[in-house]
This record gives structure tokens, sequence and C-alpha cells, in this order.
């Protein structure tokens, strides 16, 4: 078995008298690409901020490499910095070059030197086909450019993991590719990530096991031609049966 890198064991969480979470576990592998499909309100962005402790848990734990990341009181620093988020919402900032919103954060916060940055920050624009568009603002670059910034901007980080939350979203249909293509570069090159989408073929293609997930919980996981093709669950599908007609 591959080892884990990141675990989930009871992870409950509640806003207010309303449950989102209702006991998750899950094993994500090192170098696995897992899909969360389901439909919206399900649970699947509240997990992906729950795994970054921008929300905190009610209960159960958060294991990465075997450390408990979701115990109280721990310093969220160090664990944003290996585990990084991008959401459908580029967030740039607006009055800076797409090279300045990459930079901004290694260099604030691991305080690296600035032609060290540069010239690596440099190279994630290379390597994502983006180098031409460094200097350019957010607002004269297409969504799929933006997205695809943002995403560059939480690799600068020199994360362990990644999580992506319906980040194709917000995009034109035809600018999704793009930044599938971008997550498919970063499946091959070993990247463990945690993608919540919409995308059904996509996660069909790409992804070593789907979880569907509905009211809180991972009602069914498996391989993507398991789910797909002979899901097991009524739950799973009735979903799929009305997404992919």
């Amino acid at each position: 078995m591959p080892e884990a890198k990141l675990v989930l064991q009871g992870v409950k969480k509640s806003f207010g008298e309303n449950p989102v979470l209702c006991g998750i576990d899950l094993s994500i592998a090192r170098g696995d690409m897992i899909c969360l499909i389901g439909a919206s309100g399900s649970g699947k962005s509240t997990l992906l901020r729950c795994i970054n402790q921008l929300e905190p848990i009610d209960e159960g734990t958060i294991l990465l490499d075997g450390q408990d990341i979701s115990e109280p009181g721990i310093d969220l620093a160090p664990v944003r910095r290996r585990i990084g988020i991008v959401f459908q919402s580029y967030n740039l900032f607006p009055h800076m070059s797409a090279l300045d919103n990459v930079v901004l954060a290694p260099r604030r916060v691991l305080h690296e030197a600035s032609e060290a940055l540069h010239a690596r920050a440099a190279a994630l624009f290379d390597r994502f086909g983006l180098a031409p568009h460094m200097a350019k603002y957010p607002d004269q670059l297409s969504g799929g450019q933006q997205q695809r910034v943002a995403v560059i901007r939480a690799l600068a980080m020199q994360p362990e993991i990644m999580l992506f939350d319906e980040i194709t979203a917000a995009l034109d249909p035809e600018l999704v590719g793009e930044v599938l293509n971008l997550l498919r570069q970063l499946r091959g090159e070993g990247m463990t990530m945690l993608l919540a989408t919409h995308e059904m073929g996509f996660a069909r293609e790409v992804a070593d096991r789907v979880c569907f997930m509905d009211g809180g919980v991972i009602v069914e996981e498996g391989p993507p031609k398991e789910i797909f093709a002979a899901p097991k669950h009524v739950r799973t599908q009735a979903f799929l049966g009305a997404v992919l007609r």
C-alpha cells in the first residue's frame, strides 16, 4: 500500500445547528489525485476548508504525515504552507501584476530573496504556459489565465498537497480546458491533490479515486471506472444519473 500522506478520521463540522460534515473518514496516499463529487451543499467545500484549517473541526482528527494538524492551539502557519488551496474565485490583487501576485506570499511568509524567488516564479509561469503574461494585470487576462495564475500563486509556496475547490465553476466553457490541462500536468508530476469538481469527464479520466459526497458524508468511493460505470449506492446512482444525462 502507498504511504498515507493525509488521513481524516471521524471529521465532523457544524455551523450552528446545521451539521455539514457528519463523520468523514478518508485516506490520501502520497501522489494521489482524489476527486470529490456531489451536489452543491454536500460538504465538499467545507471539507477542503477544514483540511487547510480555514475552518476548525468540531470532532475527529486530520493527520498530515502522522501529525495531528487539527489539534486546538497548533501553529497553523506551517500547516498552511504545506497545504495549498485554490478557490473558484481567483482572488488576485487587481493592482498587482500576475508576477507580483505570485511572489507576494513567498516573499512575506517564506522570506525568500527576491532574485531567487523571481527566478522560481518565472519558471512556474513558463512551465504552465503563462510566461508572456507575467507583467499583465488581472483585468488584462482571461478567466482561465487568472485561474492558472491563482494556481501558480499557490504552487509558489511549494506545498506538499494541493486542494482545489470547484476551480472551473466560474469559467466560460471554452476556458475550462486550460485549467484542467494544468491539473493534468500536476497529476503527471506526482502532486498530491484533492479536488472538488463538477467536471465528471475529468474525474473519470485522471482521478485515482472518486468520492461521492451527500449530506455531509462520503456515501461511496472507489476507482473512477467503478464509480461511474457501476455505482453501488442508490444515492450515487441517482446523482450520476442526473448529471450524466
